[in-house]
């Protein structure tokens, strides 16, 4: 059984929950779907747990980019990934940024961060009017990814694809704060779990490292709230 896990951004407790979850339902192997580290109270400790999992296949996030390349990150993000390099130091960080857009799950699956097409640009609960472009010259039937941190499974409005999104581990914006993943069973289902743990912690731990940072509004409004911004 192999564990989808997202979007952890820094969350450390979040993680933990999660791995627990898994180990009691059996997971054996483990997918990191990208996004470890930015904006989160505890980002090498986060891609330290990680990176001690063993079987797991990793690929990249727009977070990683971002770490690697600033000038790629929209500008009030630039602190984030500032500050998420100082922790993960340069070699990681270039490590991390050098892993692959994408890998397959099993020979009917591939799983992305965003979409086939970007790594920002991603699949949602309901089609949207860019979802026939984001596809094109897909050929697996089913089609992992993240970046929304909304969870949810549906068949694309194109092409029948199956498009499952495990959500966020660490920042979901579904506004339940529990965190999120899949598991990928032997005969290939999927099965999205939620799992309990002291979100209301994470805010608290966000200032207490980064106090007076100026980009800690965004994140730590969404990890209060498990929303991305206010209605």
């Amino acid at each position: 059984m192999l564990a989808l896990l997202y979007d952890v951004h820094g969350n450390l407790p979040a993680l933990e929950a999660v791995l627990s979850d898994a180990h009691e339902r059996g997971a054996e192997r483990y997918f990191i779907g990208g996004d470890v580290a930015l904006f989160g109270p505890w980002p090498q400790e986060t891609t330290t747990r990680l990176r001690d999992l063993e079987p797991a296949t990793w690929i990249r996030g727009n977070g990683e980019r971002w770490t690697a390349d600033p000038g790629s990150a929209p500008e009030p993000v630039r602190g984030a990934t500032a500050a998420a390099r100082a922790a993960l130091g340069d070699a990681l960080v270039d490590e991390l940024a050098g892993l692959p857009e994408s890998a397959p799950l099993d020979d009917r699956t591939r799983a992305w961060h965003g979409s086939p097409v970007s790594d920002v640009r991603s699949f949602y609960p309901e089609p949207g009017d860019d979802e026939a472009e984001l596809l094109v010259g897909v050929s697996e039937p089913r089609l992992v990814f993240g970046h929304t941190h909304l969870p949810f499974a549906r068949t694309s409005a194109v092409g029948a694809v199956e498009l499952v999104n495990p959500g966020s581990v660490g920042m979901p914006f579904d506004g339940d704060h529990r965190a999120a993943y899949a598991l990928l069973h032997r005969d290939g289902t999927i099965e999205q779990r939620r799992v309990a743990y002291d979100h209301a912690a994470i805010p608290a731990a966000l200032r207490e490292r980064y106090a007076g940072a100026d980009w800690i509004a965004a994140p730590e409004y969404r990890f209060t709230h498990a929303r991305l911004e206010s209605a």
